[in-house]
């Protein structure tokens, strides 16, 4: 687990860097660069995959409907979303076309590996309290490739920056999960509630 947030250049200068980004091929059909967005003293940093079709026609994170679900979620917990930082392992959305319908694909590890300069320099202008990694992308980018969600989910680390890092499911997960949705929202609601009891100490 290897962690060298590089330095403190305001957001606004990082975002502008990161709308220039060509370090990987996804710039080619993506929309836009989606940064990350919310205060720059921000206690907790959430961190998705990458940008969702939604995502990439706006210029905005978390948009569609898991990021719906994450508002209510955050709220259920008690988390004050307006003191959220909200950013994606990946700042470019990766598809493939299936008729007229713009579909998901996962990036690989070059292309993360690629996009890690940007949420480090995220970390380091938000010293945040506590960094959610909302899935297997963004926690692999994190914790390493060995890291498992299912085995590791809810376990805070302590990061070499100081930050305390946490992994939990993605909301679009919750999405899929059907029948099982109900339980599935709770047990993420239960999650965040604990990183609410990491930021009142």
């Amino acid at each position: 687990m290897q962690q060298s947030f590089p330095d403190d250049r305001p957001l606004a200068v990082v975002a502008a860097e990161a709308a220039k980004c060509t370090d990987c091929d996804l710039y080619r059909n993506a929309t836009q660069t989606v940064f990350g967005e919310g205060p720059e003293d921000a206690d907790v940093v959430l961190m998705g995959e990458q940008p969702g079709d939604k995502e990439d026609k706006s210029g905005h994170p978390f948009v569609g409907p898991a990021g719906k679900l994450l508002d209510r979620a955050l709220e259920e917990a008690g988390i004050d979303r307006s003191r959220v930082y909200i950013t994606n392992a990946v700042k470019h959305f990766k598809w493939r076309p299936a008729g007229k319908v713009r579909l998901h694909q996962k990036p690989n590890r070059e292309e993360v590996n690629a996009c890690r300069q940007w949420w480090e320099l995220e970390l380091a202008a938000i010293s945040p309290k506590v960094l959610v990694c909302l899935g297997a992308t963004a926690a692999q980018a994190v914790f390493g490739p060995s890291f498992r969600v299912t085995k590791e989910r809810g376990r805070f680390t302590t990061l070499p920056t100081g930050v305390e890092a946490v992994a939990t499911v993605h909301p679009s997960s919750i999405l899929r999960a059907e029948e099982r949705r109900d339980a599935e929202f709770a047990d993420f609601v239960d999650d965040l509630r604990a990183v609410a009891g990491r930021l009142q100490r």
